[in-house]
């Protein structure tokens, strides 16, 4: 029988650097098959959290779990992971990078360069199979990077701004494909400023603003609790029309 424990826990997390508190008493969970949008603005501890969640910073105080327990790269749960900053080998080309993390991944070599030729048609990369990743564009880069962090078909996606840079066309083809992965039954942690892609692809979400949680539930349940307004006004009452920076947490 599978598990009916959330996939993420998350209790009475604080974090500090040096005497700044960044997150406070923060707690919420991810439920298996949800599509969670992590939402607030830049500095608000959305890429804090998640890398405290991945072991990438020590908590204050309070617990961080994947499955029940810390994560581990070598645990039981499947993840993957796309960052704010993008890291790829850029002196490689597209179908070697993709391939060696397929590998790494634990996919066999001829079952990488398949899913990468198909993947890269499908986002309409198959005349760049043999480019080095820094003859790319930016958008082009973080295709392939979405398509390393989808291609061993991970139960547990975590996107930080998948469709950051990208034109409306592409920004739907990636929507498309994050849906895809939805109906597979993956589990998604979903970072954006774009509402619509909250209301489009997002059952539950958590409202963070300067470390605290100001909204969290179903979608339905926040709109409620802030009297039936859309997203994007929840968003901007929140923040007190504040205008919002770009810019790394």
């Amino acid at each position: 029988m599978a598990s009916t424990r959330p996939i993420i826990q998350i209790e009475n997390f604080t974090m500090r650097f040096g005497d700044k508190e960044v997150i406070s008493d923060l707690s919420f969970e991810v439920n298996r098959g949800d599509v969670f949008g992590f939402l607030g603005s830049n500095g608000s501890g959305k890429t804090t959290t998640l890398r405290a969640l991945l072991g990438l910073y020590q908590p204050a105080s309070g617990s961080l779990l994947i499955d029940g327990k810390p994560y581990r790269v070598d645990g039981d749960t499947s993840l993957g992971y796309l960052p704010e900053e993008r890291g790829l080998y850029k002196k490689e080309t597209v179908l070697d990078t993709m391939v060696y993390f397929g590998e790494l991944k634990g996919m066999s070599r001829q079952d990488a360069k398949d899913f990468s030729k198909k993947y890269l048609e499908r986002v309409d990369l198959a005349d760049k199979i043999d480019t080095r990743l820094d003859k790319l564009s930016g958008g082009q880069q973080q295709k392939v990077q979405l398509g390393v962090t989808i291609m061993n078909e991970p139960e547990l996606l975590i996107l930080d701004e998948p469709t950051k840079g990208f034109d409306p066309v592409n920004r739907r083809l990636l929507m498309n494909i994050i849906e895809e992965r939805k109906k597979a039954g993956a589990t998604i942690v979903f970072v954006t400023h774009h509402m619509e892609e909250v209301e489009r692809l997002c059952n539950r979400i958590i409202l963070l603003k300067d470390g605290k949680a100001h909204a969290y539930g179903s979608i339905s349940e926040v709109k409620k609790s802030f009297g039936g307004a859309s997203m994007d006004d929840i968003f901007v009452k929140v923040y007190g029309g504040e205008a919002l920076e770009v810019g790394n947490e």
